[in-house]
């Protein structure tokens, strides 16, 4: 059996979906204990069948149970447990998606778990379906999503200008890049992402710093270098805010702990 494993919608769809992701204890007999999941500036859709799951954010520990539920964006590691014979299938949603639909305000939805209704879905799927259904009902959603929504809304400008940048960029910098308020910008990202836009870029430069510890030869490629190669001011820099989100040093850091991206 395979614990984790990811499956990937269409080219059109990655504009909002990240990926589908599963943990996958359904022939377990005994509980998946203490794994971890880091950061990654996305939201998560998880369908849960089976027993349960336990989640325990910075905020809050969350008994799961078989259902459906909205996951916030996290700011530091969270720990899983899978029960046995319990399934978890999680659509990884990227950080702009939900600004599609503003009557949802996440301003202070951060490092938090809500279960909600099937009905609540924009599109109709079972907590039991195969990945090949889900696969399909996710890619006819959001490409006909992306159909009726051909240019970038501000959340998604702002997202793109972040991941484009070579350099670390203020908000400032994005706000005359767009011709928009830094009190505007900041205000509208909260709003659909729970996030403010500082924080979001710390999490996208922490991810992108552990997969390149986790792919290089760190014996050819220094903590200093990986630093100052995703803009920390120092090896030091760097070490503290990696040991504000995992609790430990890079040099201590055990990927074998945590549920991470394979490498496409």
């Amino acid at each position: 059996m395979q614990l984790y494993s990811e499956y990937y919608v269409s080219k059109k769809s990655e504009r909002f979906v990240n990926k589908i992701w599963c943990l996958d204890n359904s022939i377990g007999e005994s509980i998946i204990e203490n794994k971890l999941v880091l950061p990654n500036g996305c939201f998560n859709l998880a369908f849960i069948n089976g027993n349960s799951i336990q989640v325990h954010t910075s905020k809050n520990k969350y008994e799961m149970n078989s259902g459906i539920y909205f996951c916030s964006q996290m700011t530091n590691k969270v720990l899983v447990n899978i029960q046995p014979r319990t399934k978890v299938t999680i659509i990884q949603l990227h950080a702009w998606t939900l600004s599609l639909f503003p009557q949802y305000d996440l301003s202070n939805f951060t490092d938090s778990i809500i279960k909600i209704d099937a009905l609540e879905l924009p599109f109709k799927i079972e907590i039991q379906s195969d990945i090949e259904t889900l696969l399909k009902t996710i890619n006819s959603y959001f490409e006909t999503l992306i159909d009726s929504n051909e240019n970038q809304n501000l959340i998604e400008k702002i997202c793109e200008i972040i991941r484009l940048y070579e350099d670390e960029i203020s908000v400032s910098e994005i706000g005359k890049l767009l011709n928009s308020s830094q009190r505007l910008l900041q205000m509208k990202f909260k709003t659909a992402t729970g996030l403010t836009i500082k924080k979001y870029i710390q999490i996208l430069k922490f991810r992108k710093s552990v997969d390149q510890m986790l792919n290089a030869d760190l014996e050819k490629l220094s903590l200093t270098e990986i630093a100052l190669y995703n803009k920390y001011f120092d090896q030091s820099h760097f070490i503290r805010k990696f040991k504000d989100v995992t609790k430990t040093t890079p040099k201590m850091f055990n990927p074998d702990l945590y549920f991470l991206s394979q490498k496409r």
